[in-house]
């Protein structure tokens, strides 16, 4: 390297932003993750005997994962290759490898491939990149914000070990916030910041390093001294974590239903208000309300659905903001109504019987007779019309032979089920007694095959 292209590297490194001249370069300087890098922990010890195996780095936003790649390439002396799994092909990955192949044969000297975002890799690309890792051609480092089991293939997965990386702590941000003020590469000690106002970064930050950093270095530029106004100022709106494709997207509305499952109307509104603020579809959770209203609340209270559906035509009527509104007083019914998932139940009971028995024959007593042929034939013969009967009522079993006397639908004793279930305790009862007096007065019917009662 000449003066010129010294004289240019400074120059690139000064113009970085705050969060890159950061960067830690050892552990010493790592904060965060003391269950993987703390003393006697398994990154530690695999980093310090030099035995680092391939690994999947999962964690949010700015919780070191790029930069625990780089210390571990500094520390054990491997070649450093970065890529970003939306910019490289199944070419660009051999030509890696090829490459890797030459360095070890020249010099011996081991490559760590670190594949940002790697659960955007494609099947034909883990597929290139498999026996190479399996061989030890790279060791590979990938990193993720998402769920790597749902994105990353068996194969490639059983090759790796996957270390789980959290959002930092507010002590800790507010340490690298420090660390950021004093440190020569980064402000030098040339602007100050009010404690109070490296704790509002540090929570806005919501666990990110680099957006922490990123908000110090805003606020820095007023400079003088860094005070809370001055901090607000260059935060202005907190991001909420909340990735609509990916996994923290399924754990906040398994919040939510759970919330309203259980009854908590205070963490149902929560949830509910949390996908909001992040940018959901509220149609997305209106429809699962709906749903909601059927599987865990059903017959224990008829008028939950109703509620739910209103909310969603209401919400279609006015949208946002005033939206908000219905969606609030449904979610909160929904959550403080008596729960049954009976009409769950119900469904998967008589499922399994249509799935195991087919399609069972419709009793002749029971079929349409529109022409005079099916009515000589028995068609509709028997028939009793409820509605000529007290109370428009009549004993009857509506089963197909094979399954009379089974029991699909079974109230719970919640709410106003436990009406329903003393009512349809009572018409089956009256059922039973008329099937009972019919078998006495018939008693060559035959019985065989007959399911009995679940």
């Amino acid at each position: 390297m000449d003066l010129f292209e010294q004289a240019g590297t400074k120059d690139s490194q000064s113009r970085s932003p705050l969060a890159e001249r950061m960067r830690p370069q050892s552990l010493q300087e790592f904060v965060g993750q003391e269950h993987l890098t703390g003393p006697g922990r398994f990154l530690r010890r695999a980093i310090e005997a030099d035995q680092v195996p391939s690994l999947i780095l999962w964690g949010p936003p700015g919780t070191g994962k790029t930069t625990l790649a780089k210390i571990i390439a500094n520390a054990t002396g491997a070649h450093f290759t970065s890529v970003s799994a939306v910019m490289v092909g199944v070419k660009d990955i051999r030509e890696i490898i090829a490459a890797a192949q030459e360095r070890w044969n020249l010099h011996r000297q081991r490559s760590i491939l670190f594949i940002d975002e790697i659960h955007r890799f494609n099947k034909a690309q883990q597929d290139a990149l498999l026996p190479h890792v399996e061989r030890g051609t790279v060791t590979l480092i990938g990193a993720t914000t998402e769920n790597p089991s749902f994105e990353v293939n068996s194969a490639l997965l059983s090759r790796t070990r996957v270390l789980t990386l959290r959002a930092l702590e507010e002590d800790e941000l507010v340490k690298v916030l420090e660390r950021a003020l004093a440190d020569s590469r980064g402000l030098g000690g040339a602007v100050q910041a009010d404690p109070d106002a490296l704790e509002f970064l540090a929570h806005s930050a919501g666990g990110d390093a680099r957006k922490a950093l990123t908000a110090l270095e805003v606020a820095a530029q007023q400079g003088g001294r860094v005070t809370k106004s001055a901090a607000e100022e260059a935060v202005q709106q907190r991001t909420l974590l909340y990735d609509k494709s990916g996994e923290e997207h399924y754990n906040v509305i398994s919040a939510f239903i759970k919330s309203m499952r259980g009854s908590d109307p205070d963490a149902a509104l929560y949830w509910m208000v949390r996908m909001l603020e992040a940018g959901e579809d509220p149609l997305f959770i209106l429809r699962r309300m709906v749903i909601f209203a059927s599987e865990d609340i059903g017959n224990a209270d008829p008028r939950a659905l109703g509620v739910a559906v209103d909310a969603l035509n209401a919400f279609e009527l006015v949208g946002l903001p005033e939206g908000t509104l219905p969606m609030t007083q449904a979610v909160t019914y929904l959550a403080m109504a008596p729960k049954s998932n009976t009409v769950l139940t119900s469904y998967t009971s008589a499922r399994a019987a249509v799935t195991e028995n087919g399609p069972l024959p419709v009793p002749m007593h029971l079929r349409q007779a529109p022409t005079p042929l099916m009515k000589s034939l028995g068609y509709g013969a028997g028939y009793q019309y409820p509605h000529n009967f007290e109370g428009s009522y009549v004993p009857e079993d509506y089963l197909p032979d094979a399954l009379r006397g089974s029991r699909f639908y079974d109230p719970s004793q919640t709410g106003f089920e436990r009406e329903l279930s003393e009512r349809v305790m009572k018409l089956r009862q009256q059922v039973q007694s008329a099937s009972s007096k019919d078998s006495e007065a018939h008693p060559s019917t035959p019985s065989v095959g007959r399911r009995k009662p679940t």
